[in-house]
């Protein structure tokens, strides 16, 4: 038996197929990239259309490679980037593009929410806080700027079920997806009444939350991929929750760390029945709550800072970061290029770079963006730590990290934890495999290993103790107030 899993992210879609022991089939996979859309006011959206034109080239590809196997595929899951938001007409069509948790133009709408609503009991019954990667200022945002649209959406989804309702004809929500929402009540399992009331939403206007494969495809896409015409579709799950499982992070003595192009720390607490002071609580599914902090900062900075900046190629630059001393660029950064998320919730903020000097060159500015991500993350590992074992490991997985090991161990060395990296390149895409296989039955799959522990420096810890401190009186200064 093999499934297919789909790894679906802002940057790219992955298509691939695995065994029934969630080992990927060589040569059975397709990857496309794609850029979103971005401007000066915040926006970062993506073209529903041309997403799922992406999705299904990526298919094409691993149904190409599985070759006469592909016969052998048994069911197909996706992991999907969290906290989108589409609105469809009567035909289901996109009203406007996906807003991804990037955009941040909801920042002044969540702003108003709070100052009116309960932010902590909605924080406590959903989860979410009153933010702009979330339904509830987004709706709000659009009310007061896009009457006409409120007018014409009937649905209103994110991609994951858009993507399910184009292929298969089915629309419905898993409760992962509908979890990172900000509209869902964790207590409940259920879409939450009041923000509904709040949002000018009636529930016929979101999918139904059901975890039931569609039974196949849709005419179009069965004649496209005759293989996969009746074997079930799942309905796409939170690509952190996706991350988590393919990583073997399922418990409590496991924390994932996560640096793709954004940033997370996740920790499946069952033990935690609401969310700490500044981080969320999503679901995996009815049964398997996570708990973490998101930075909307990650491989992107480096992205950026490539982009914008003269440095030397990968393996120089590599090689420049591992000899530098910790903090000694004499900058303080704070990485906001997308807003911010955890843990201080401030979406209207943007990055600050302090101290620059004729001296400061681009290798300084670099270093300092990344340190700076590090210092970021520290602060939610400070806070979610506590609810892991107390020999807990810190998994660590992405493409980032894989890529420069001079950036992991910053990263050790501003936790103050060992981390111990993943021998899984694919965590979203193997953990979607695994529920695809959880799902129709199958064994639970043996581990996958562990790679090498990179432990932190003493030293540099107590450097990056003190970069932390000054980052923090230029978050007050620059930022203002965290909002947790």
């Amino acid at each position: 038996m093999l499934v297919m899993a789909l790894d679906i992210g802002t940057s790219s879609a992955r298509a691939a197929c695995f065994d029934a022991e969630a080992r990927p089939l060589p040569g059975a996979e397709g990857r496309v990239s794609y850029t979103a859309r971005t401007a000066p006011d915040g926006e970062v959206v993506l073209d529903p259309d041309a997403l799922v034109s992406a999705v299904a080239q990526a298919v094409d590809a691993a149904l190409a490679g599985a070759g006469p196997r592909a016969r052998e595929i048994a069911g197909v899951g996706a992991s999907v980037f969290w906290h989108s938001l589409l609105a469809l007409d009567a035909a289901g069509r996109p009203l406007l593009p996906v807003l991804t948790w990037a955009d941040t133009r909801s920042a002044a709408a969540a702003d108003a929410l709070r100052a009116r609503l309960d932010g902590r009991g909605i924080h406590a019954r959903t989860g979410a806080l009153l933010h702009a990667s979330y339904y509830p200022a987004r709706l709000a945002w659009l009310r007061a700027s896009r009457p006409d649209l409120m007018a014409q959406a009937v649905t209103w989804c994110g991609f994951a079920e858009y993507l399910l309702q184009r292929l298969t004809g089915a629309l419905r929500s898993s409760v992962s997806m509908a979890s990172g929402t900000g509209l869902f009540d964790q207590h409940r399992q259920a879409w939450d009444g009041p923000l509904l009331a709040e949002s000018g939403l009636v529930l016929d206007r979101l999918p139904p939350i059901d975890d039931t494969p569609a039974p196949g495809l849709a005419r179009e896409w069965a004649a496209r991929w005759p293989a996969l015409a009746r074997v079930p579709w799942f309905p796409g799950w939170g690509d952190g929750g996706c991350s988590n499982l393919g990583s073997d992070c399922a418990g409590s003595d496991r924390i994932a760390l996560n640096v793709g192009t954004s940033a997370a720390l996740r920790l499946v607490a069952h033990d935690a029945p609401a969310a700490p002071n500044g981080l969320w609580r999503y679901q995996i599914d009815r049964k398997r709550p996570l708990v973490g902090g998101a930075t909307s900062e990650g491989g992107n900075v480096l992205a950026w800072a490539r982009s914008v900046l003269a440095l030397p190629d990968d393996e120089a630059l590599e090689a420049a970061l591992a000899a530098r001393a910790p903090d000694r660029h004499g900058l303080t950064a704070l990485p906001f290029l997308a807003g911010e998320r955890s843990p201080g919730w401030r979406a209207d903020a943007r990055a600050t770079l302090a101290g620059l000097s004729l001296a400061t060159g681009p290798l300084d500015l670099v270093t300092a963006l990344l340190e700076s991500v590090a210092l970021r993350l520290s602060l939610v590992y400070e806070r979610l730590a506590p609810l892991a074992t107390r020999d807990h490991l810190v998994v660590a997985s992405g493409g980032a990290l894989a890529h420069s090991p001079a950036w992991t161990r910053m990263l050790a060395d501003a936790l103050g934890h060992p981390l111990t990296m993943s021998d899984e390149a694919e965590a979203s895409s193997r953990g979607a495999a695994l529920r695809v296989l959880e799902g129709l039955g199958a064994p639970a799959p043996p581990p996958v290993g562990l790679g090498a522990t990179i432990a932190p420096d003493a030293g540099r810890h107590a450097v990056y103790a003190e970069a932390r401190q000054r980052q923090s009186r230029l978050y007050d200064n620059v930022v203002g107030p965290s909002l947790s």
